[in-house]
């Protein structure tokens, strides 16, 4: 198995910490493509850290990564957090990773997706100070996403989250009396590498570079990456301006899968639009699960296991309107 590796590379000017991850899904493999290329343009002299310094991880899941799936003993990106007992793989993981988030100031996490659909950004929740979570960086994500290179950008993940694991407790309280112990079930369930990153005063941002092998994948990460790196001054690259065009989503949704033999009524991709009672899937029990109103089907899973998530719903938002 590999072990935990990352690059850094710090200028003689100061300037902001910026973290990119990759590969935190061990089948995602845009951000790692993208992540090397960008390294070897650092050590060739093609590209100059200017100021302050960034910090590469092509592999934050060697195990998953050395399995060809996206897990190793259970999903990083859900329930992020050091633990004095660690018991899972991801567990030590956990334990390398967050240390290495708050030693910076900006993280960019680059992913991929199930089914097909173009990339997309996920945005935290605009600047609150609320109990559920809390940044003072909404206005500096909104202006990053719109510079990442991306058409489309989604917010609302850890509320929508939330609203899920509340339903899943008491689903689990009538299926389970006795309590089994599940993972998916803690508060802090839908807490991944950019929610833990806020809660150390960090701005970040998670890019879907598009299906799993889309060959477009490691250019949209490289991308993304430089315009990064530019945009924070990292780099003497000209950031670039604020894509007009930017669809904005914001989740209020997600709906699990009760039993591995609900299925989808079609082959749903990302951003599919929906109208309200439009046929979705069927359970396993014959329940026929319909669009609840207008919007869009975000991340449809078609084998997802049962009591994870099966789909997300999602509504247009103007936050990313660059006339707003």
């Amino acid at each position: 198995m590999l072990p935990f590796q990352s690059i850094s590379f710090t200028a003689v000017e100061p300037g902001k910490r910026v973290l990119i991850l990759g590969a935190v899904h061990g089948n995602e493999l845009a951000g790692m493509h993208g992540i090397r290329r960008v390294v070897a343009e650092i050590e060739g002299g093609a590209l100059e850290i200017a100021r302050g310094s960034v910090t590469f991880v092509p592999i934050t899941n060697p195990m998953a990564y050395a399995l060809k799936r996206r897990i190793g003993d259970r999903n990083l990106n859900r329930n992020l957090a050091p633990t004095e007992t660690p018991t899972e793989f991801e567990d030590h993981i956990a334990n390398w990773l967050c240390p290495l988030m708050a030693k910076h100031e900006v993280l960019l996490d680059l992913h991929s997706f199930q089914a097909q659909g173009q990339a997309f950004v996920m945005v935290g929740p605009e600047t609150n100070n609320g109990p559920l979570e809390p940044t003072i960086h909404g206005d500096v994500e909104r202006d990053w996403a719109l510079r990442l290179g991306v058409n489309r950008a989604v917010d609302g993940w850890l509320s929508t989250y939330a609203v899920g694991v509340a339903e899943r407790i008491t689903r689990a309280a009538k299926l389970s009396p006795t309590g089994e112990k599940r993972h998916d079930l803690h508060p802090k369930y839908g807490v991944g590498t950019t929610e833990y990153m806020r809660t150390t005063g960090g701005a970040a941002l998670t890019l879907e570079c598009g299906q799993h092998n889309d060959p477009n994948g490691p250019e949209v990460a490289y991308r993304a990456i430089r315009n990064t790196l530019a945009l924070f001054g990292v780099t003497n690259d000209t950031p670039p301006p604020p894509a007009k065009n930017v669809e904005g989503l914001h989740l209020g949704t997600v709906i699990d899968k009760f039993d591995k033999a609900d299925a989808f009524a079609r082959g749903w991709q990302s951003f599919d639009a929906l109208k309200a009672g439009d046929v979705i899937g069927t359970r396993a029990n014959g329940e026929v699960v319909r669009a609840p109103h207008d919007g869009y089907i975000v991340f449809p899973n078609a084998v997802a296991e049962a009591n994870h998530e099966w789909f997300y719903l999602a509504e247009a938002t103007d936050r990313f309107s660059v006339s707003r």
